[in-house]
């Protein structure tokens, strides 16, 4: 899931008359993206825009659009998220009993929406992490009612502080126990073969101490596929497909550089977008050509995608 910022290309104006020719339906909208170079340094932008916000939800698998909604450029990205899956499950069920998690960046960062997909729907959200820590806080005690050597830190990795050196090593993240709600970690000593002179203080199973985190203790930060794991960066790649089609959108369909006044029309043609690229996909696989059905261009040795969708 991601929002697209759409341009009116026309000017704000305190007059909210309607003549044809002013927006009188758009507002200011302000994005902020946040990255790191090659060199390890933080880099961030800021994009102002006047206009709307497309939200889109895309299969990415096949880099297709499921749901949209367009809105003004101010609306907050994170209370868009529950009104469009809820509007799935109303029209298309079947999506939502197939689609097994939800990516989205920051912008749908809350507890509601980690909440909602998981406990409702049964959807494993895969939506990153703001840092809303205060005093610049590195890590809390997994117990706090207790003296323990586990911590966390607020992407949900897990750390064992060695007793005797004070040595900090992460704990091995063992899976999802979905009977519990749980998150399993375990000493890293015992599950990588590491020196640790305080593994005494642990037991003497021959697995070392288990660790299990439910995702009540906070539903931002552990989540059914943990935020540390190698799957959850695996997975949370795959959102460059809504990337893609946000790109078509420009290019192909010229939402670049528009014409288009008013909320209600820029919903109609962003629809008619959608549809087309649906149209087209179908085609493909009408053509026996479904590798293809991503792509807006073909050859027409086996005829047109959109003449076999009709």
């Amino acid at each position: 899931m991601d929002s697209k910022a759409l341009n009116s290309h026309g000017r704000a104006s305190k007059n909210k008359h309607r003549d044809g020719r002013r927006d009188t339906d758009a507002d200011w909208g302000v994005k902020r993206y946040e990255g790191k170079r090659d060199d390890g340094s933080l880099w961030d932008k800021l994009v102002k825009w006047f206009g709307y916000k497309a939200h889109l939800i895309v299969d990415t698998k096949y880099e297709l659009p499921v749901n949209y909604k367009v809105t003004k450029a101010s609306k907050n990205d994170s209370v868009m998220l529950k009104p469009m899956v809820e509007d799935m499950a109303k029209k298309h069920l079947e999506l939502i009993e197939r689609g097994e998690e939800l990516s989205g960046d920051r912008g749908y960062d809350s507890k509601e929406n980690n909440e909602l997909l998981w406990k409702r729907y049964g959807i494993k959200p895969l939506l990153d992490i703001r840092d809303m820590w205060k005093d610049n806080e590195q890590t809390k005690p997994l117990y706090p009612e207790r003296a323990d050597n586990i911590t966390y830190d607020y992407k949900g990795q897990l750390y064992c502080h060695c007793m005797e050196s004070s040595q900090v090593k992460e704990m091995a993240y063992m899976g999802f126990e979905k009977e519990r709600e749980s998150l399993k970690y375990r000493c890293p000593a015992k599950a990588y073969g590491i020196g640790c002179k305080s593994i005494g203080y642990c037991g003497n199973s021959e697995y070392g101490r288990i660790v299990r985190v439910p995702l009540e203790l906070d539903r931002r930060i552990f989540t059914p596929i943990a935020r540390s794991s190698y799957a959850w960066a695996k997975k949370y790649k795959r959102r460059s497909a809504v990337e893609r089609v946000n790109s078509r959108l420009d290019v192909s369909f010229g939402f670049e550089n528009h014409f288009i006044r008013g909320q209600a029309k820029m919903e109609v043609r962003i629809g008619l977008a959608m549809c087309v690229m649906l149209a087209l996909a179908l085609g493909s696989i009408k053509n026996n050509q479904a590798e293809k059905m991503r792509s807006l261009v073909t050859s027409r040795s086996r005829g047109s995608p959109l003449e076999a969708a009709v």
